[in-house]
């Protein structure tokens, strides 16, 4: 287990909800990855990430997947690209399965 964080710490992290609009391959990534751009609503606007889920799925199934990101880190360069929030999911070994809502919600909802 991690170091223990307070409410103040925990309520820092921005996670909103938005939708995979496009997907692209990364092959320039060091791990297989793609590059993923996905729409956070009227506020936040379309962010770009990479995403190492390409065992797990399908650019074709992303595409309109709805997802949970962090939106409030700095941008970050991975290889030739800048990844704008971070994707979240659940990690096993080498496979990552992408966290979503339950139901379809609007795109920037806030998670807390």
């Amino acid at each position: 287990m991690n170091e223990t964080i307070s409410w103040t710490d925990f309520s820092k992290i921005d996670m909103r909800t938005g939708t995979v609009v496009a997907v692209f391959d990364f092959p320039e990534a060091r791990n297989p990855s793609y590059k993923l751009h996905i729409d956070f609503g009227e506020e936040i606007g379309t962010r770009k990430t990479s995403a190492q889920v390409t065992k797990t799925y399908k650019k074709e199934e992303l595409i309109g997947l709805q997802v949970i990101a962090v939106v409030n880190f700095p941008t970050k360069q991975i290889a030739n690209f800048m990844s704008e929030c971070l994707i979240l999911g659940a990690v096993e070994n080498d496979s990552v399965i992408l966290i979503q809502p339950q139901v379809k919600v609007p795109n920037g909802l806030k998670i807390s």
